[in-house]
């Protein structure tokens, strides 16, 4: 007799959790490889770019998974949760920055540029935009920034922000414009129709 295995490919996430507090490995390894890049990739720009950290963050956030299953709360959908969970982390982690900056000189503000000859303006321009853009969401205060980070950088839907960060559809879209309003602003030398 042949046993059927569970196709994880096609499973939910809320059956892949159901599944996983059941003892199966596989569940989670789905899990893992679903949400691991993207988890990755939004530490990585709520962090500072700090890839140490973001690492130390993402092994966290599943080692809390498997440790305290019962943390999921069944009632919401698991990407918005763990979104949720990941930005709680990094609220943390300024606040412990914070205490820091108040008690040490803080980090070195200057910006140092690789001299790469690299012969395609192009290629300048979009890694200086990058740069340009990184520097200014940096300097959008906190709200703002994960908002703008998850809708335009993880891609999620307004109702799944509002939902991970337990606030109204509307706060998110009256964050989400003041964030592009403000980084159209620092960024208008970049545009073409603008600039001369």
């Amino acid at each position: 007799m042949k046993l059927i295995r569970p196709a994880y490919h096609k499973m939910s996430d809320e059956e892949l959790i159901i599944s996983m507090n059941k003892g199966d490995k596989r569940a989670f390894d789905e899990i893992y490889n679903r949400y691991a890049n993207p988890l990755m990739g939004y530490f990585m720009r709520m962090l500072y770019k700090d890839r140490e950290l973001a690492e130390d963050f993402l092994h966290d956030i599943f080692a809390k998974l498997i440790k305290k299953p019962e943390l999921y709360d069944p009632s919401r959908s698991f990407k918005t949760w763990v979104y949720s969970v990941a930005n709680n982390m990094c609220k943390n982690e300024y606040k412990r920055r914070e205490v820091r900056k108040n008690t040490s000189s803080g980090l070195d503000g200057t910006f140092q540029v690789k001299d790469v000859n690299r012969g395609v303006e192009a290629e300048v321009q979009d890694r200086q935009f990058g740069e340009e853009l990184e520097r200014s969401l940096e300097a959008l205060d906190e709200k703002h920034r994960e908002v703008f980070t998850m809708r335009h950088m993880d891609g999620l839907s307004i109702k799944e922000i509002s939902e991970a960060l337990e606030i109204s559809d509307g706060t998110v879209k009256s964050r989400l414009f003041y964030a592009t309003k403000y980084l159209a602003k620092s960024l208008e030398h970049y545009n073409p129709l603008i600039s001369k």
